[in-house]
């Protein structure tokens, strides 16, 4: 890459790179119009955002029934039923279910 140096071995590796640097977006959503650099990435936007009732989503709550599209999603609405914190502030001890939390709480200080 003429722009940062970095080397690929594979053209389309190459060319799906330059995008960085030249913020081309060439995948649009025919839904909404928001653009992607990448397909994978516009596929993703799609099925979690315009899936409606048939959306992908095989991670299922066992406890309230919600589903989810991604496991991230689901091990994280987990911690509503068990109660767990693991994102404690340093500061004073307070604890968070979620790390946006914690980072919110720790501006207060």
């Amino acid at each position: 890459c003429g722009d940062c140096g970095k080397s690929f071995s594979w053209s389309s590796h190459w060319l799906r790179h330059r995008r960085i640097h030249t913020g081309e977006k060439p995948y649009e959503c025919p839904e909404c119009g928001k653009s992607f650099s990448r397909s994978s990435h516009l596929y993703r936007h799609q099925r979690v955002f315009h899936g409606g009732a048939g959306a992908e989503k095989p991670y299922r709550c066992g406890d309230c029934g919600k589903s989810f599209s991604w496991s991230s999603h689901w091990e994280r609405h987990q911690r509503i039923h068990t109660g767990e914190k693991p994102y404690e502030c340093p500061e004073c001890g307070k604890s968070f279910g979620r790390t946006s939390h914690l980072y919110r709480h720790q501006r207060t200080h």
